[in-house]
């Protein structure tokens, strides 16, 4: 009985003191707010968004679609290299259109998922794969842009290429 009762004060112990272990952890800073929704993008920069990451696919030998939306997730610009799967079209709408309206990028929602969080899922227009990015220009999302075609870090480093074209 002695020794029944030595284990089970053992026990608790072990978990009080890995309750107050946990309690001293830092706690994660919050998620920065998302950007302010501005202008919608206009097709000229939109032209010069899917240009660029034209250009970061080609450099890489990547045979992509690129998708540009406004804000509201409608389709402003769109093109579709050769050879690039038929899928691909309604997939990098479908990222650009995550990108803009969750004002955040489809990676965002992917690393919640692999960490175990499954709410992006079940959010409706939620992407949670990378090549999505939000397009922002003076602090305001003007849209989104979505590729398809690569691994996720391939369109992701597409996508984010041309994001970064209006900067």
């Amino acid at each position: 009985m002695h020794k029944f009762s030595f284990t089970i004060l053992t026990v608790c112990a072990a978990l009080l003191l890995g309750v107050e272990a946990r309690a001293q952890q830092p706690a994660s800073p919050p998620p920065s707010p998302p950007p302010p929704y501005g202008a919608p993008i206009t097709l000229e920069q939109a032209m010069k968004v899917a240009a660029a990451a034209r250009e970061e696919a080609k450099k890489n030998n990547f045979v992509m679609a690129i998708a540009i939306v406004e804000p509201s997730g409608d389709l402003v610009y769109f093109e579709r290299a050769d050879g690039t799967q038929y899928a691909g079209a309604k997939i990098a709408q479908d990222k650009a259109m995550s990108a803009a309206i969750f004002r955040r990028p489809g990676k965002s929602f992917a690393d919640r998922v692999a960490a175990g969080d499954q709410t992006p899922l079940a959010l409706r227009g939620a992407v949670a794969v990378g090549g999505g990015v939000p397009i922002v220009v003076n602090g305001k999302l003007i849209g989104g842009i979505g590729i398809s075609g690569g691994s996720g870090p391939q369109d992701e480093q597409v996508a984010t290429a041309g994001a970064n074209a209006l900067k």
